[in-house]
């Protein structure tokens, strides 16, 4: 019997695996007939002696393949000579992480030869049910604001909803979220956008970066939020390009800057492009700025478009 768990939405399928993989452990104890492989390395010819032996201790064997699909030899394989293998007594549980070329010809022959769930990205209310259901499950509520922007910030990426639900529950007062606590905790998706945006500056690439910033305007994010985001990651820089200077190792920044080791990695190419006097030069003049909008000084929206075309 062949099944097939697959789709872009990775975390919910993960869970399903689990869930069976555990449920045929505690029906066949011991373990013994529970067998993994990786996809990757797979021959076709190693899972036919899979078939081959019969387990001393009898039950049903499980077998496990996790992504095959970049593997052209074991799917030319399996599709010649495996429908003797599908007959059998044996269980088959294909594991897809990730989208999949429509077009390929196992993932027909898959979805017309197994029992097949697809895992697509959530979104509206299935997504707001879904975070909604999992806060629950810790034995804890959310205001509806406070969700409404919690999938603002994390968006459809179920891996690091999870981790933020864990984040605000055990923070939150009397099992309450609030939105005030989402504010506190969750790092917004837009980190990845001011990225791509400094990335621009950092090669004078001033249009590309107004273009970015106005998209977010248009949108309807705060000029003071898009500010923050910004002068968040010139600090990255400027810590990461003063150790550099300091001719600290590669391996000792993060511990030293208090970076994750992510961040450092993203940030570590881009500082190439800046000198530690260029990077205080921009950080006090985000400084300036920020201070001339909350003066009212200057509007907002055109003090973003300054601060660009004056870096």
């Amino acid at each position: 019997m062949l099944y097939f768990l697959y789709g872009e939405d990775s975390y919910r399928s993960k869970q399903k695996l689990n869930e069976i993989i555990e449920h045929y452990k505690s029906i066949h104890k011991s373990g013994i007939n529970l067998e993994y492989f990786g996809g990757k390395d797979l021959n076709f010819e190693d899972l036919k002696e899979e078939f081959r032996q019969t387990s001393m201790f009898g039950g049903k064997k499980l077998l496990v393949l996790e992504n095959v699909f970049s593997n052209k030899k074991f799917k030319e394989d399996f599709l010649e000579h495996g429908k003797k293998i599908i007959k059998s007594d044996a269980a088959i549980l294909f594991y897809e992480a990730g989208e999949i070329d429509k077009r390929d010809q196992f993932l027909k022959f898959l979805q017309e030869n197994s029992e097949f769930q697809e895992f697509k990205l959530l979104a509206g209310e299935k997504l707001a049910g879904w975070a909604d259901k999992e806060i629950k499950k810790y034995g804890a509520a959310i205001e509806p604001k406070a969700l409404k922007k919690l999938i603002t910030y994390v968006g459809n990426d179920l891996w690091q909803m999870g981790n933020e639900v864990i984040k605000l529950v055990n923070h939150a007062k009397n099992k309450k979220v609030k939105e005030e606590d989402v504010d506190l905790l969750v790092r917004p998706k837009i980190e990845n956008d001011i990225f791509e945006t400094i990335s621009s500056l950092a090669e004078k690439k001033k249009d590309k970066a107004l273009l970015l910033i106005h998209k977010h305007l248009e949108k309807g994010d705060s000029p003071l939020y898009l500010l923050s985001m910004i002068n968040f990651q010139f600090r990255n820089l400027l810590a990461v390009r003063d150790l550099i200077d300091k001719k600290a190792p590669y391996s000792e920044i993060p511990k030293r800057s208090g970076l994750h080791p992510f961040v450092v990695k993203k940030t570590y190419w881009q500082v190439q492009k800046f000198s530690l006097l260029q990077l205080k030069k921009i950080y006090q003049k985000i400084f300036q700025i920020d201070l001339a909008i909350k003066t009212g000084k200057i509007d907002s929206e055109m003090a973003l478009d300054f601060l660009i075309a004056s870096i």
